[in-house]
């Protein structure tokens, strides 16, 4: 099920969310070494070396669970001392899919929760719930033995937004595009069901999936956080919530 719209109005423009979009956008570009590709491009191995970018800025800016424990760089220079690297890693992203998957469900679901809580709420917000979930995933690592695996992305943060979300709005319609083998159907969704099934599969994919190369306990992590923290925070006091009417 990919999102691709809901039917939730705005009060304000979400300018925290437009601005967290583009500073990962920013933070992408920086991975991939705009200056390098004309270089790349001509050598014939563009796609090669954006991978390795990619790869490197990882080290260099993502959480590996080794240095934040012994507070310490293993290889690579880190542009950050860690554990500070739990925030830039929030910025920094896999791969093209990666980071479009993930802004297209920040700014679907995340407006609204900017709207609701209010732009310094959502802004705290945010980064603790993709704070949470990378602890959460240094743990899970160092449980499993994968010390030097490094987790970059937003969707630790992200899980915490569609909790609130689904929180705030579970009535709230998602269009969603369902694809099940050859079936391909574009239908409105409640967002209690769409968000919930997304952590049912977390879920379950943490118990039978095996090592999938996601950092599952990271989106649980930040899932329970958000789930947790947009009741104890609550909306800000101007906000007036809508009834959404089917």
């Amino acid at each position: 099920m990919i999102p691709l719209s809901d039917d939730n109005p705005l009060d304000r423009t979400p300018i925290v969310t437009i601005l967290l979009i583009a500073a990962n956008v920013l933070a992408f570009l920086w991975q991939i070494d705009l200056p390098g590709l004309p270089a790349a491009f001509a050598s014939g191995d563009a796609l090669g070396f954006i991978e390795r970018q990619l790869q490197l800025s990882a080290f260099r800016g993502g959480v590996v669970p080794y240095e934040i424990l012994r507070l310490t760089d293993v290889e690579y220079r880190d542009i950050v001392p860690p554990p500070f690297t739990i925030v830039t890693g929030m910025f920094l992203h896999g791969g093209f899919v990666h980071i479009a998957s993930n802004m297209l469900f920040l700014w679907i679901f995340g407006n609204n929760v900017e709207d609701a809580l209010g732009r310094l709420r959502f802004t705290v917000f945010y980064l603790a719930c993709g704070v949470v979930a990378a602890l959460v995933q240094v743990v899970s690592s160092a449980m499993t033995g994968d010390l030097f695996v490094p987790m970059v992305g937003a969707s630790g943060a992200i899980a915490g937004v569609l909790a609130a979300y689904m929180v705030l709005f579970p009535r709230a319609r998602v269009t969603t595009l369902v694809i099940v083998l050859v079936f391909v159907r574009i239908v409105p969704i409640p967002a209690g069901f769409f968000i919930g099934a997304w952590f049912l599969l977390q879920v379950l994919s943490v118990a039978f999936g095996g090592n999938t190369g996601v950092a599952l306990f990271a989106h649980i992590g930040g899932f329970v956080t958000g789930w947790l923290l947009v009741r104890i925070m609550g909306r800000r006091p101007t906000w007036r919530a809508r009834r959404l009417v089917w």
